[in-house]
């Protein structure tokens, strides 16, 4: 069990129909080649029509996004930023990393005694350090590899080029530029024409796609379809279509991959026959743990923390993949009943949001009849799930809050029978990697001194925690975010045991073998991350940043700087 099987009780925008899903697909069949023979100076000017393209729909991608979820005022930020700001920021880096020719530069890197490397990809330049004071992003990669970078373009210099083909990115409803982001990573990094398929809750920002992609549309190198199951199943199945990308849910892809009817899957399984036999490459979602590490934390770092949290559960109604899911702290942390009550607190007055994505009652419905002694801090009504904390979940293997994804505003409580700061990480670390579900993202919090004493340690946790994207003290969807990290799962899952999924991502700096990335800030951030749920003016600061993004320069970040420091 994992993450759950989503219902399609409605669809916004009528289905594509089949004739002209196959019509747009031979399109980009026929033009797979010309694609690949698009020499990168062609390709830069096509990113660079989309950034303008993007720039100019955004106000009306953003207003069709709150439209849906119910959300107005400072909490529109949130699709700023979870859609035009984000794909602005991967057309703007996949250009600056094909200016230079595919292995853009590195601004540092080491290597682990044993060996691994780690690359040093966050900040780049003297506006990334004003905008995240104290932050750093790194990418991990597989030990045993070397660091390179860009291997489609060095094949290409060298003479190696591929027939090309056609991708299909099944897209995600929950997060706007999950779906168009994906579809870049397909045709820069991967040398793939694709076919974007909306997803039926958020089929309404098809529009909103065509426009920002209409340079790429009107060569035929993209197109964008709408459609629930019939459709997915279909151009899965197409003989023109030769990989797929799907972020969702293992459910779904084990559908595609072993069948859709339970029987049929275990058989197949067993026998190890797939229906589909094509690659395919997933984000599949998680149980995302934080792990509190016990420290002399005071009061107000205590507030600050409980806030951060409250922010990590709130974001987007909770339909986050990486959204917070366990909270684990030390049972024996003398600070440790002040800060999960700071957390009640912050939860409680965090406004109640719409349960727009389906299913999501009936979620919440099963957690807490499985946990009785649940509390629901948040506000209650028509068409909301409150904000529900599960105290004191057992620390067991195959706990039901362990092992499924809620996919809404449930937070579980795990107390691990430890009270010092080596014993937790130790234990911790066992915990998340071996009890909670799924391995895309993981998040510490941590003082520093409880850093200095861990010493060696805490570097040797980072290595062994099996998570593709984890944040030290702040929110893993920065790794997301930054688009300069990697995004995905934790390398070594199989199509029988697809868990969190296969493959990665963003990847800005090309990297050929990354394993994980990791975004580290200082454990009290100022101003107040866009992130927390408190946020006074992440809507002008979402908007602020979409301008600085398409334009970056001294003159676009002071006009992000009001709306930070106001936030």
């Amino acid at each position: 069990m994992a993450s759950p099987s989503f219902p399609e009780h409605f669809v916004h925008v009528p289905p594509t129909p089949i004739a002209e899903v196959d019509a747009l697909v031979d399109k980009l069949y026929d033009r797979r080649q010309a694609w690949v023979g698009t020499s990168v100076a062609e390709r830069i000017a096509l990113l660079r029509a989309c950034v303008d393209a993007t720039l100019s729909v955004a106000e009306e991608w953003v207003a069709a996004a709150s439209r849906a979820k119910g959300i107005e005022g400072p909490r529109t930020g949130e699709e700023w930023l979870g859609g035009p700001m984000t794909l602005l920021r991967n057309l703007r880096l996949y250009i600056e990393a094909l200016e230079a020719g595919g292995q853009p530069k590195v601004p540092a890197m080491r290597q682990r005694p044993d060996g691994q490397w780690i690359a040093t990809v966050f900040p780049q330049n003297t506006l990334d350090k004003l905008m995240f004071t104290g932050f750093t992003g790194e990418v991990w990669i597989e030990p045993g590899k070397e660091p390179t970078q860009g291997r489609l373009y060095v094949d290409k210099r060298a003479g190696k080029v591929s027939e090309g083909g056609v991708a299909l990115v099944l897209g995600a409803g929950n997060v706007a530029s999950i779906g168009p982001m994906d579809a870049l990573y397909k045709l820069i990094v991967d040398d793939e024409v694709v076919i974007i398929k909306t997803n039926p809750v958020n089929a309404y920002l098809s529009p909103a796609w065509k426009k920002a992609f209409a340079p790429l549309i009107e060569a035929d190198f993209v197109h964008v379809v709408d459609g629930g199951a019939e459709v997915g199943q279909h151009l899965c199945q197409h003989a023109k279509i030769h990989s797929i990308h799907i972020t969702g849910s293992d459910a779904t892809h084990d559908a595609i991959v072993w069948g859709g009817d339970p029987a049929e899957r275990e058989r197949r399984k067993a026998s190890n026959e797939p229906l589909l036999t094509k690659p395919i490459t997933s984000e599949l979602g998680c149980v995302t743990p934080v792990l509190v590490v016990p420290g002399p934390w005071s009061d107000k770092q205590i507030r600050y923390q409980a806030r951060q949290v409250a922010g990590m559960v709130a974001n987007n109604g909770s339909f986050n993949c990486n959204a917070a899911k366990v909270l684990v702290v030390a049972e024996g942390w003398d600070r440790k009943e002040k800060f999960l009550q700071a957390v009640r607190e912050e939860l409680a007055r965090t406004p109640a949001r719409r349960a727009y994505y389906p299913g999501a009652k009936d979620r919440y419905g099963r957690f807490v009849e499985r946990y009785p002694e649940h509390e629901v801090l948040g506000a209650t009504g028509e068409g909301v799930v409150p904000w529900t904390l599960l105290p004191k979940v057992p620390a067991t293997k195959g706990e039901y809050a362990l092992t499924n994804e809620a996919f809404c505003g449930v937070l579980a409580q795990v107390e691990l029978p430890v009270a010092s700061v080596v014993d937790f990480m130790k234990e911790a670390v066992r915990f998340a990697n071996d009890d909670c579900w799924g391995t895309l993202s993981c998040m510490i919090l941590i003082d520093k001194t409880s850093e200095q004493e861990l010493g060696p340690h805490f570097d040797q946790a980072l290595a062994d925690l099996r998570y593709g994207g984890i944040g030290v003290n702040c929110w893993a969807a920065l790794v997301y975010g930054l688009v300069v990290t990697t995004w995905g799962a934790f390398p070594g899952h199989t199509l029988h045991d697809i868990q969190s999924g296969i493959g990665v991502v963003h990847n800005a700096l090309f990297f050929d073998h990354p394993q994980k990335s990791i975004v580290r800030a200082p454990f009290i951030i100022n101003p107040t991350p866009v992130w927390f749920a408190d946020h006074k003016t992440q809507d002008k600061m979402g908007r602020a940043l979409a301008d600085f993004e398409a334009k970056p320069g001294f003159g676009s970040f002071l006009k992000v700087l009001p709306a930070a420091l106001r936030g």
